[in-house]
């Protein structure tokens, strides 16, 4: 039987080796065994750790829960689990955060789609998918581990914005400009405005959002999302 001491412990683990290898040892790893060797690396101790955080979980035991979850939270967490998808799926196209082996990345002219709401949709999507499963799933262990997700996400952003600003001074602060860390701060200063949303975010959004929440059926044996209702 596991412990929620040992989730814990996989959690620091994991968002630890992300925080210390993506910036304090990265250019000393880089130069000691190139880009390739680096992204081995850094690829391996991602697996062995979020492993680890798996494990750990599934061994945990089940506690009570913190505070009731009735179905306006679900709803809730189910409009906004949509909305996470949305960030998620539209991040993946011209994605000036995403890496790039050491290559300037594309630079959208303008703020449109979901870049008008964070330059970082693909992390804020992520805790956003935290911010939900605590919220409607208050047991210790999923705490934990959720949290973990909401951190390295939300950390992580603010710190590649400080190293984006270092490897792209020319064309990083630029873009910072265009658009905000905080989910519609730009909109809101009129430096960005909603709309473009392409194909690729709202209907492949909506398909991962279906999907996703269908798949705690048979992974967890309850249902999530819109399959609560139907």
């Amino acid at each position: 039987m596991g412990s929620t001491n040992a989730v814990a412990a996989a959690a620091i683990a994991f968002v630890g080796s992300h925080f210390i290898l993506s910036h304090p040892l990265r250019s000393r790893l880089v130069r000691a065994i190139g880009e390739a060797g680096f992204q081995g690396v850094y690829s391996l101790v991602a697996i062995l750790t979020f492993g680890w955080l798996v494990v750990a979980y599934r061994k945990a035991p089940l506690t009570a829960s913190l505070w009731p979850v009735g179905d306006g939270l679900w709803a809730i967490a189910t409009a906004v689990m949509l909305i996470a998808s949305v960030l998620l799926m539209g991040s993946l196209i011209r994605n000036p955060a995403l890496p790039t082996g050491g290559r300037p990345g594309p630079f959208p002219e303008t703020a449109r789609g979901v870049y008008a709401v964070t330059r970082h949709p693909m992390m804020w999507s992520f805790a956003l998918w935290g911010f939900c499963h605590i919220a409607v799933f208050p047991v210790t262990k999923n705490i934990v581990l959720s949290a973990a997700i909401v951190l390295l996400a939300l950390v992580g952003a603010a710190l590649q914005d400080r190293k984006k600003e270092q490897l792209q001074p020319d064309l990083w602060p630029i873009w910072e400009s265009k658009t905000s860390y905080l989910p519609f701060a730009a909109i809101a200063a009129g430096r960005a405005r909603l709309g473009g949303f392409g194909l690729h975010a709202l209907l492949g959004g909506l398909v991962v959002w279906l999907v996703a929440t269908w798949a705690h059926i048979p992974l967890a044996g309850w249902a999530a999302g819109i399959w609560r209702w139907l």
